[in-house]
């Protein structure tokens, strides 16, 4: 699918959203080559007893020879009454019933020097009863490094500016800095990652366009991400570099628990526990007041990579 128009409708939606999970999954089971891991696919259907009615497909791979853990979600609900976490910015739309899909993945890989990656793109629609419904999208990408590469760095950033320049220049540096202030950990006054692009709420190019917009986030995502993953995946690490992944993930748990609100959102409208927590990661651990000496490639983490900067 490209990003010619195409009718916003939710069967529009759901098709490119269930064709660009194979696409992504298959792109990794190739990564992970002969002899590698596979995703284990997981259908799931909720009935008219739950909170939430729907279905989706959970794709889970674990102990793979490249990642560790990488899960890709689609999921397609329907529920009586938006959750807080969804009318924030919409307050009119408080309790109303709604609609809601999207594809959600994060990849966290054995080598410390390849990158953890988020990506997510997703569509809600909502309204009162014998109002029109009020559709909106959200989602975007972002890079969560252990060890910091400038070139990795810059050509995730050239990869989310790309996608998004068809549609207007001002789009990149406004998203941009949305995901510098979104995935930001203000509990410890620190970034989780060098940060891509985060939307939310979006519709102002109009119903069809901001989907052709949504559609070149996703589409962008294998060609921003996999590049870094080829360069990264032989380098040589021991134990000093797994022991810095973990406490690394730690924060990205952190992050996930406390302040995402994909993760308060399918939390509190009754979503499938599983699949929401997909991201969390095999292994993190945490230290007290952990300080890395100046000159190591674990302090320049801190001191040049999780600050917010302008990478092209």
């Amino acid at each position: 699918m490209t990003t010619a128009s195409m009718a916003a409708t939710p069967e529009n939606v759901r098709a490119y959203l269930e064709d660009l999970q194979s696409r992504i999954t298959t792109a990794l089971e190739g990564v992970e080559g002969e002899g590698g891991a596979r995703f284990l696919a997981d259908a799931w259907r909720k009935g008219p007893e739950e909170r939430l009615q729907g279905d989706g497909v959970t794709r889970i791979l674990e102990g793979g020879r490249v990642f560790e853990r990488a899960g890709c979600g689609f999921s397609h609900v329907k529920g009586p009454q938006l959750p807080p976490s969804a009318t924030q910015h919409r307050p009119e739309l408080a309790g109303a019933p709604f609609e809601a899909m999207g594809v959600s993945l994060v990849f966290h890989p054995r080598n410390p020097y390849v990158p953890t990656v988020h990506m997510n793109v997703r569509m809600i629609a909502a309204g009162h009863p014998g109002q029109p419904k009020t559709c909106w999208f959200g989602g975007g990408m972002d890079l969560t490094p252990v060890y910091g590469f400038e070139e990795d760095a810059v050509h995730f950033h050239r990869a989310c500016h790309a996608a998004l320049q068809p549609f207007g220049e001002q789009l990149y540096p406004r998203f941009k800095t949305w995901c510098d202030e979104y995935f930001y950990l203000k509990h410890r006054d620190e970034q989780r990652g060098i940060g891509g692009i985060f939307f939310d709420d979006f519709s102002e190019l109009g119903q069809d366009q901001s989907f052709a917009m949504l559609r070149a986030v996703g589409d962008a995502f294998l060609g921003a991400y996999l590049p870094i993953v080829e360069r990264r995946q032989g380098m040589a690490h021991g134990a000093q570099q797994v022991e810095f992944q973990r406490y690394r993930r730690g924060r990205y748990v952190e992050f996930n628990l406390v302040w995402d609100r994909g993760t308060h959102f399918g939390l509190q409208s009754g979503g499938r526990t599983e699949s929401i927590l997909l991201s969390m990661p095999s292994h993190a651990s945490w230290s007290y007041q952990r300080e890395d000496a100046p000159g190591t490639p674990e302090h320049a983490l801190a001191h040049e990579f999780l600050v917010r900067r302008d990478w092209i």
